[in-house]
């Protein structure tokens, strides 16, 4: 059984960062798609609509985001890819100091 959560973050306003930013997703590196992969991601898809990012993440039961946290902070490709991220990413305005994707709470479901 999996289960679902999803996310939501902002990007800098500007086309420029912003096609680069899809620009990388178009290819993302290998240790990344590894390291996702490992966690127990069973799919990721991340939609953008201007610059907000809304982020689906389909997870099995061995998944939990104290371990993904806990490799991510232990794997240098993936703290590469997370500081080259925030070139183009900017926190949501209720942000907490270093947050990122936001937590988004289910309001409906039919």
């Amino acid at each position: 059984m999996s289960h679902r959560h999803c996310f939501a973050l902002d990007l800098k306003n500007d086309p420029g960062l912003i096609a680069e930013y899809e620009t990388y997703h178009q290819s993302v590196w290998p240790a990344i798609i590894q390291s996702i992969k490992e966690a127990g991601i069973n799919d990721l898809q991340i939609y953008r609509v201007e610059n907000r990012l809304f982020m689906i993440m389909e997870v099995n039961e061995q998944f939990s985001f104290e371990k993904k946290n806990a490799a991510d902070a232990t794997n240098p490709e993936v703290q590469r890819w997370e500081e080259l991220m925030w070139t183009y990413q900017q926190a949501l305005p209720t942000a907490k100091a270093g947050e990122k994707w936001m937590k988004m709470n289910k309001i409906f479901q039919l």
